[in-house]
């Protein structure tokens, strides 16, 4: 499980800032401000978690496997897609109703956190 989360975490990273570059160069002069705000949130948060990702599987490494720790990789993997794509197809379409589907991935990521903490609460 460590290497296939540490695979998705580079990929992730890469495409975050693959975004970002997208964003400050391409989006700017084509979509009005706020949501280009809301593109670099997207972009932002998807980092935020390919680093996050990206150190569980390093401690996945090091430690025993655990549903736990399992659950909190694919939740921050959900996440990211959730949140910050939903965030991407919101800015990049102008449709609002993608921003139903945001708070489902902040969800997916405040899940992740808390397996996270769980896990190592329990010493895993």
């Amino acid at each position: 499980m460590s290497r296939l989360f540490a695979i998705l975490a580079a990929l992730s990273a890469g495409g975050s800032v693959a975004a970002g570059a997208f964003g400050a160069h391409a989006l700017r002069a084509r979509i009005e401000p706020r949501l280009l705000e809301v593109f670099e949130t997207g972009a932002r948060y998807q980092m935020y978690h390919a680093l996050a990702l990206l150190l569980l599987a390093v401690l996945l490494m090091r430690v025993p496997e655990t549903a736990l720790l399992r659950w909190s990789g694919w939740c921050f993997v959900a996440g990211t897609v959730l949140f910050s794509g939903s965030l991407y197809a919101m800015a990049l379409t102008g449709r609002r109703g993608f921003g139903a589907i945001t708070p489902l991935g902040g969800v997916c990521f405040l899940v992740g956190w808390g397996c996270l903490a769980l896990a190592m609460a329990r010493g895993r």
